[in-house]
């Protein structure tokens, strides 16, 4: 198969999924769900002795239930894929530390020498090229050549900016799904545990609260580490997308001062 038609951003996502399901279901089974139920058994034993005792919120009882675990896994699994777009967006941001186009102040581009700027951009490896400001540079010089319109560079480059911009706007919706469904699972946590409560209803009536007690935990619990991670992952992704957006404006103000300021029309 063409290396080309390897969709490697799908992979990379894939296989992230996979390693955040078995290192968060490991460090579960080995390490928070013993020492809940350790937790748990201790606070018991203490609330049999003392009828004044008060609970305490240990994490480990916070984090314990299924609905808590999938939150991680996608918390963990939003993360890889922002820091795999974070990764591209700061390797683009390295070309405008390039002098891509070298045109020395005063110099005027003429269509006659699009060809020979073109080259120098040419020259750049294939995965630089296929980024933003390689594009750009190289279809607002083609575009000089052939139309010799200042004005339509200019538009074609505004365009090619607002494209690569509506994509990367676009490619963030994976990120923004992960980040709603977070706190749905919550809810779903917060429904199950409710329903547990109900269902031992007629053990409360009878002077024995535990179970309830222990079910309208998991509801309330489930629901407030799901918030709170909702709430640590859109923060995440609105400066994902401020990297983006910034990226976009500064690449199109790189081609118009290092391009088509020194364009001169016959």
């Amino acid at each position: 198969m063409n290396k080309k038609n390897i969709p490697v951003e799908f992979v990379y996502q894939l296989f992230a999924l996979i390693i955040a399901i078995i290192i968060v279901h490991a460090f579960y089974v080995s390490v928070v769900r013993p020492n809940a139920a350790e937790v748990i058994a201790e606070q018991n034993l203490m609330a049999e002795a003392d009828p004044d005792f008060v609970r305490e919120r240990s994490v480990w009882v916070l984090v314990k239930d299924l609905e808590q675990e999938a939150c991680f896994i996608l918390m963990f699994w939003a993360l890889a894929i922002m820091g795999y777009k974070a990764t591209k967006v700061s390797a683009e941001r390295k070309l405008l530390e390039v002098d891509l186009v070298p045109v020395p102040e005063g110099m005027r581009i003429l269509p006659e020498d699009t060809r020979e700027f073109a080259r120098q951009v040419q020259a750049l490896p294939e995965d630089r090229q296929k980024m933003l400001l390689p594009r750009a540079l190289l279809n607002a010089l083609r575009r000089f050549a052939s139309t010799r319109s200042i004005q339509d560079v200019s538009a074609s480059t505004h365009t090619i900016c607002d494209s690569e911009a509506e994509r990367l706007e676009s490619e963030l919706s994976m990120i923004r799904y992960i980040s709603w469904a977070i706190p749905s699972i919550g809810f779903i946590g917060t429904v199950r545990g409710i329903g547990e409560a109900l269902a031992q209803a007629d053990k409360a009536v009878k002077g024995d609260i535990a179970g309830v007690t222990q079910s309208l935990g998991v509801a309330f619990n489930s629901t407030f580490i799901a918030l709170l991670i909702s709430i640590f992952l859109m923060f995440l992704v609105h400066q994902l997308q401020l990297m983006q957006e910034r990226l976009v404006f500064d690449s199109e103000s790189y081609c118009d001062d290092k391009v088509i300021r020194h364009l001169k029309a016959d």
